[in-house]
C-alpha cells in the first residue's frame, strides 16, 4: 500500500502558487513604499508589526468565534443540502421545489437578509456567537452543495444501477451502493468550495450584526472606525489564510478518501 504522492502537475501548481505569492508580496511592498505611500497602504513589515503587537492570543480569541460560527453554519447548510439532494434522487417529483428553494437562497441579497435575521434572533450574549452569522454561513453553502450533490449522484454508471436493480434492489439500494460512491469525488469538490463560502458568510453576518462584541467582524469595524489600516490588513490576510487552509484541508481529505478520482494508488 503506497501513500498518495504529488503528481508532476500538482507539484507544478504548488510551485506556481509559491511564486505567485512571492511576486504579489514584492509588488505590494514596492507599491506601498513608493506611489501608494500617501494612500495609507501599509507595507508587509507594517502588517507583521501589528501581528507581533497584538500577539497570537488576540487573533486566537476573535478567530475562534468566527470559525465557530462558520463551522456551525457549514454543518447545517451542507447537511440540509445533502438531505434535500438525496430526496431529489429518491423522489424525483421534489426536484423542482428543491431547486427553486436553492435558487432563492442563492439570489437573496445579503444586505436584505442580514437585517431580517438580526431582528428575528435574540441579541448575542457577551462573548457569544452571532446566530445571524451562523445562518448566513448556512445560506452561503446551500445552493452550491445542492447542485453539486445532485449532479454527483446522477453521475453514477447506468450499468451498475441496472445490476443492483436486476438483483432486486430498489432506489435506496442503488443510492447507497452505487450513487453515493460514484458521487464522492464531486461531493468533496463541492464541500471544498463551500468551506470558504461558509467563512465569508459568517464574517458578513458579524459585520452586519453590530451587537456582537467579539469576532473578526467587530474587530474589522473597530479598525475601520479608528483608521488602523495595518490592523485591517492583518485581519484580511488572516481571513484569507484561514479560508485557504479550510479549502486545502477538505481537498486533502477528499484526495485521501477518494484516491481513484485522481488515479492515485493506495
Amino acid at each position: 500500500m503506497r501513500r498518495p504522492t504529488l503528481s508532476a502537475e500538482q507539484r507544478r501548481t504548488l510551485l506556481l502558487g509559491v511564486l505567485g505569492t512571492a511576486v504579489t508580496l514584492a509588488v505590494w511592498w514596492v507599491s506601498a513604499a513608493t506611489w501608494l505611500a500617501g494612500h495609507q497602504v501599509p507595507t508587509p513589515p507594517d502588517v507583521l508589526d501589528v501581528f507581533r503587537e497584538r500577539g497570537p492570543s488576540y487573533y486566537r480569541e476573535i478567530f475562534s468565534v468566527t470559525l465557530g460560527e462558520a463551522v456551525r453554519g457549514y454543518v447545517v447548510g451542507v447537511g440540509a443540502a445533502l438531505v434535500l439532494a438525496t430526496l431529489v434522487l429518491l423522489v424525483p417529483r421534489l426536484e423542482p421545489v428543491v431547486m427553486q428553494l436553492a435558487v432563492v437562497t442563492y439570489c437573496l441579497p445579503v444586505v436584505v437578509l442580514a437585517p431580517i435575521l438580526i431582528i428575528v434572533h435574540d441579541l448575542p450574549e457577551p462573548g457569544g456567537h452571532s446566530a445571524t452569522a451562523v445562518d448566513l454561513a448556512a445560506v452561503s453553502v446551500f445552493f452550491t452543495t445542492v447542485v453539486g450533490a445532485v449532479l454527483g449522484f446522477r453521475s453514477a454508471d447506468p450499468a451498475a444501477l441496472d445490476v443492483v436493480s436486476v438483483y432486486g434492489g430498489g432506489k435506496p439500494q442503488q443510492f447507497f451502493r452505487v450513487r453515493l460512491v460514484s458521487a464522492l469525488p464531486a461531493l468533496f469538490t463541492t464541500l471544498q468550495v463551500a468551506a470558504p463560502a461558509a467563512y465569508l458568510g459568517a464574517l458578513l453576518g458579524e459585520y452586519f450584526d453590530r451587537h456582537l462584541e467579539v469576532g473578526v467582524g467587530p474587530s474589522l469595524i473597530l479598525a475601520q472606525n479608528n483608521r488602523e489600516t495595518a490592523l485591517a490588513w492583518s485581519l484580511g490576510i488572516a481571513c484569507a489564510v484561514v479560508a485557504g487552509v479550510a479549502y486545502l484541508a477538505i481537498g486533502l481529505l477528499g484526495r485521501f478518501v477518494t484516491p481513484w478520482s485522481k488515479g492515485v494508488a493506495r
